[in-house]
């Protein structure tokens, strides 16, 4: 084998937190790891293997952004969960800052200066790169008031394009008005390094709650409203033929509304979003979960029901007072499940009906897919919001996204930046 073949098999067989420091050894190993051929077949060596990923909290005012992480992964190997690398550094100095939006690996950010003027950033928490992106030239000074003193960014959106595993573009998308049968969306693209404005329709007349956060996936971005029975889905990259936001109603729309236990939200696991609830009938309680197979207003043909499962034998273990929390994003066999009674998270494995217990105040341990598993203040976020999961207590409130994931990708990618201007 000549050198540049030994740094191949050597450095292909290392975890991705070691490729990066060795990427600036020298320009020959540089040219290696950032050839097509060195990362598809990290990739693909990898396909199977476990990566770090975190349980965002969604209400970012209060305690901190990640309150579950995994680390310890083949793909990674991070000594410490993915969370712990957000830190953040500007240009002045700031007042406020919270975390909008995680996706494929990227974060969004908003930050206020101490003399009040809004700021937007895009980056890679892990490589420490970040961008600021430029406000809407259209917002007028009112438009200003109004994001400070409403806090109109929690409306915000953040979408990204993927190419062979590496994210080769993304957009911001800034909800500017709502109402009835029209959204008026405020659109910044990496591509281009400008903002265009897109005003689209829905099929049935809305109200767009204030303070909604979005799932991003695919490119397109999946919100709550009004519709209880179900929620709004919009393509910023493929758009839509007709140019309209998809409604998408939940399988238990309509005769089984009734005996769902908990208040509906929506998770993404293994690329697909994902729906669970529990049922009660006769004494029964049954965990149903439905993948998203079709943006189509039929339930029948939107959902795929994937599990099915009885939780009678699991009573006395579970008890009553626990709710779900999110989906494993890479294994939809395992589902996140917090019990109040024990106050620590269970692991459920829904083919072989394996549980698993973690909690905060024990020593960090491994879970179902091998990572290393580490709590951050969750016991306390959970007792502040176990009360909107119960449907018998929160009655026809809306729904709302509580929990979200950071996944870090499957490759280096690196901030796409927009072109010079």
């Amino acid at each position: 084998m000549d050198i540049p073949e030994v740094a191949f098999v050597v450095l292909v067989r290392l975890p991705l937190k070691s490729i990066a420091r060795f990427r600036s050894v020298c320009k020959e190993w540089k040219d290696l790891i950032d050839s097509d051929f060195f990362r598809d077949h990290f990739i693909s060596r990898n396909s199977s293997s476990s990566i770090s990923w975190s349980i965002i909290q969604m209400q970012p005012h209060k305690l901190t952004l990640e309150i579950v992480g995994h680390h310890g992964c083949k793909t990674w190997g991070l000594a410490r969960s993915p969370g712990s690398f957000m830190s953040f550094f500007v240009e002045k100095a700031i007042k406020k800052l919270l975390v909008l939006a995680c996706t494929d690996g990227l974060v969004l950010l908003y930050a206020e200066a101490t003399d009040e003027t809004p700021m937007y950033y895009v980056g890679n928490p892990f490589f420490q790169v970040w961008f600021r992106v430029p406000l809407p030239p259209f917002l007028s000074l009112g438009d200003l008031q109004r994001l400070r003193l409403h806090e109109r960014f929690r409306d915000t959106g953040f979408v990204t394009k993927m190419q062979s595993g590496i994210v080769v573009s993304y957009k911001v998308v800034l909800v500017m008005t709502h109402g009835g049968t029209n959204v008026g969306f405020a659109i910044y693209s990496s591509d281009t390094g400008t903002w265009e404005t897109r005003h689209v329709t829905c099929p049935l007349h809305h109200c767009w709650f204030s303070h909604r956060k979005s799932i991003a996936l695919n490119g397109m971005l999946h919100w709550f409203s009004s519709l209880n029975s179900s929620f709004m889905a919009y393509d910023f990259y493929g758009g839509n033929v007709d140019d309209e936001c998809r409604i998408i109603s939940f399988p238990d729309s309509g005769k089984h509304d009734v005996l769902r236990r908990f208040s509906r939200t929506f998770t993404t696991s293994e690329g697909s979003i994902v729906y669970f609830n529990a049922y009660g009938e006769n004494e029964n309680r049954t965990l149903r979960v439905w993948r998203l197979v079709k943006y189509t207003d039929s339930p029948e043909d939107a959902w795929q029901l994937l599990w099915e499962v009885s939780l009678v034998s699991m009573n006395d273990w579970l008890g009553i007072d626990y709710f779900p929390v999110v989906m494993h994003p890479l294994n939809s066999e395992i589902i996140y499940l917090w019990c109040m009674d024990k106050k620590g998270m269970v692991l459920f494995n829904l083919r072989t009906l394996a549980l698993s217990l973690h909690k905060e105040n024990e020593d960090d341990s491994k879970c179902m897919d091998s990572c290393v598993l580490s709590f951050n203040r969750c016991s306390e976020y959970m007792e502040n919001i176990c009360g909107y999961f119960f449907a018998s207590f929160n009655g026809c409130g809306p729904n709302q996204l509580l929990f979200s994931q950071y996944v870090l990708p499957r490759w280096l990618h690196r901030l796409p930046r927009p072109p010079p201007t």
